[in-house]
């Protein structure tokens, strides 16, 4: 039997369509796959699993202009460089990775979690009434206070919250909440 008859014959014709057809669409799928993947990276940090923070920013002005219940925290690490210095950036990066999981759960799915830079966070997030903001912010303590697993033992971490309610403050333009978050951060901070 001749090889050309072979390929012309209907089952031949249609192994050579199904290739023509599969080989090009598997390129658009890498490539789509490909193109995803970036830009998942640059909307979040790898590390902390957070938002970067002009993804952070783009979700979270929503948050407190459309609800009552909303809060926006600002979250430091203390003495990061010395968890750097004396245990190794491993540590460190398992203490960065921690807070941001952390976080995320505290915040909920209504919330959104941002690594600003560092060792530093913002949080945008909806309080429930009946939990009360003095109850969820002492959750949030508790959480971030948790000795972090690494190689070497439990890892003591501390961090420095401040918060910012729009209702409270009468100001609901993001920036704004963040300096204020800002500035109760570093009195947090000063005062031990």
């Amino acid at each position: 039997m001749d090889p050309v008859t072979r390929v012309a014959t209907p089952n031949g014709q249609r192994a050579l369509l199904i290739t023509t057809l599969a080989v090009p669409l598997t390129g658009w799928t890498l490539h789509a796959i490909t193109l995803h993947r970036r830009l998942a990276a640059e909307r979040r940090d790898p590390l902390t699993g957070a938002q970067r923070r002009a993804a952070f920013e783009r979700r979270a002005q929503l948050l407190p202009r459309h609800r009552q219940d909303s809060l926006v925290c600002l979250v430091d690490l203390d003495n990061f460089k010395g968890i750097n210095d004396t245990h190794g950036h491993a540590a460190g990066d398992k203490a960065l990775a921690a807070t941001g999981e952390r976080l995320a759960r505290w915040a909920g799915p209504q919330g959104v979690v941002g690594r600003l830079g560092g060792d530093e966070f913002a949080i945008a997030t909806r309080v429930d009434p009946q939990a009360g903001m003095e109850q969820r912010l002492t959750e949030l303590m508790g959480a971030l206070h948790e000795p972090v697993p690494t190689e070497a033992g439990p890892l003591a971490v501390a961090a420095s919250v401040g918060t910012a309610v729009p209702d409270y403050l009468g100001i609901h333009a993001l920036p704004a909440l963040l300096r204020g978050a800002d500035v109760s951060m570093y009195r947090t901070k000063h005062s031990g």
